[in-house]
């Protein structure tokens, strides 16, 4: 039966290639060639006047926010409306020559169209899911092979057979008999419901980016919780469709459990320490934190990590389990102001009252030192070479680092205490000649060294 049906689809095929090569030596395929060209030319027509209305659509509504229905059904119309203006061209134009001829090349235009057209628009879905990431290239090169392969076995009438020959491999899963194409038929229905799932959590994402008033971390645990439940929803939704059992997924549970408990624990904790730090509110986006000998800003709060960015732009990368289990140095919890303290040494005869009070002037005069809490200079100490005089301020901007503010005090008070004359010490070492050493051998000695 199967041979009579393998030999059955070879047959078919054959007749198609014959047909289609008796209409390329008929005279009046020429009717079929144009009218294939001149449904291609005006959908590429429609595409092209499409694309400028959307524009000046665009140009006028600059400025105002769209909504992402609109803007997913915008780009998404632009991107099939070629393929799918030239379906249907040339659908009317094979029922029209249809009458008069025969129409096998138009009939062999019609899929290649259709699956043309589904491929765009699934691509485009995808990328609208989940935004511009590099798996994307390899899924799109993926999802067109399998949707060509898909029509060449249609147009050569192989498709039944192929899926009689994946129903017939089945094995046995708990009380459930499933098949190679039940299978892949799970997996086509999960991936449709999963991308229709990731895009309503963009939009969900979007809805609460534009939400005004909500906590930078309320927002984004509601955003990662939304789309871990469209997740599960979506599986749970897909895998009825196509008879699978859900019980079936409890040895799947079982063995994730093991997994959990044998090598992942490191994973499931930083993804519960990552709720936390987004629950509790203790790290915030904007941040200036130290953690261990990293210090940064914080930019990104993931469920498995978090990224600091350091002053000189290097990012890093820090588990939240890390964060959870260390200490760590928030400057901007509950205040972003912060003190810089600058040590200075003068000379021991310089005015010390009128240096404490430069001091104070020049960092008064910064832009970004803050006017409360008042700059202060103290005398900190007395040194080996000079006076230690210590100045302290304020600022609101840690995350802009503080080396630009301290190079700008200290410029500005070495150029007044030069005017003002007042010196920096440096080091001074008094050295004393005994009598007897071998020195005096080759150097005068002092009448009052000599007489001591």
């Amino acid at each position: 039966m199967e041979a009579m049906s393998t030999d059955a689809a070879g047959t078919e095929f054959a007749a198609l290639l014959q047909h289609i090569w008796a209409d390329l030596h008929d005279p009046r395929v020429i009717w079929q060639v144009a009218a294939l060209a001149l449904c291609l030319g005006a959908a590429w027509m429609v595409q092209r006047l499409a694309s400028k209305r959307a524009a000046g659509a665009s140009t006028r509504e600059a400025g105002m926010p769209a909504s992402a229905a609109r803007r997913f059904g915008q780009h998404g119309v632009r991107r099939v409306i070629f393929p799918l203006s030239a379906l249907i061209l040339v659908v009317g134009a094979r029922a029209v020559l249809n009458k008069f001829q025969n129409v096998y090349l138009l009939d062999l235009a019609v899929p290649l169209l259709m699956s043309l057209a589904v491929i765009r628009f699934v691509v485009f879905a995808v990328r609208q899911a989940v935004g511009h990431s590099s798996w994307l290239g390899g899924f799109e090169r993926s999802f067109a092979a399998l949707a060509w392969i898909v029509v060449a076995l249609h147009i050569v009438g192989w498709l039944p057979e192929v899926i009689d020959g994946l129903d017939a491999i089945s094995f046995t899963m708990g009380n459930q008999k499933l098949s190679l194409w039940m299978v892949m038929q799970g997996a086509a229905m999960v991936l449709l419901t999963v991308l229709v799932a990731l895009w309503i959590g963009g939009v969900v994402d979007r809805r609460l980016s534009a939400a005004a008033g909500l906590d930078a971390n309320v927002r984004v645990v509601m955003a990662r919780v939304a789309n871990a439940l469209l997740l599960l929803i979506a599986v749970l939704v897909a895998l009825p469709m196509v008879g699978i059992d859900l019980t079936t997924l409890s040895v799947f549970g079982g063995a994730l459990g093991v997994g959990l408990g044998l090598g992942l624990q490191k994973i499931a904790a930083n993804y519960v320490s990552g709720f936390i730090l987004l629950l509790d509110r203790s790290l915030r986006i904007g941040n200036l934190i130290t953690v261990g000998s990293e210090r940064g800003v914080v930019r990104e709060i993931t469920t498995r990590y978090t990224v600091i960015r350091a002053g000189n732009g290097v990012e890093s990368i820090v588990p939240n389990d890390t964060l959870v289990g260390s200490i760590v140095k928030n400057e901007t919890y509950s205040d972003t102001n912060v003190s810089v303290s600058l040590d200075f040494q003068v000379a021991y005869d310089a005015d010390i009252e009128k240096a404490m009070a430069i001091l104070v002037q020049v960092s008064a005069g910064q832009p970004r030192v803050l006017k409360t809490p008042v700059p202060r200079a103290y005398l900190v100490s007395f040194g080996d070479n000079g006076i230690n005089l210590r100045l302290g301020c304020w600022i609101a901007d840690p995350h802009e680092g503080t080396l630009g503010i301290s190079s700008a005090i200290n410029l500005e008070v070495m150029r007044r205490f030069k005017a003002e004359g007042i010196g920096f010490p440096y080091p001074q070492r008094e050295v004393r000649l005994l009598p007897g050493s071998e020195l005096n051998a080759v150097l005068p000695v002092p009448d009052s060294v000599a007489k001591d």
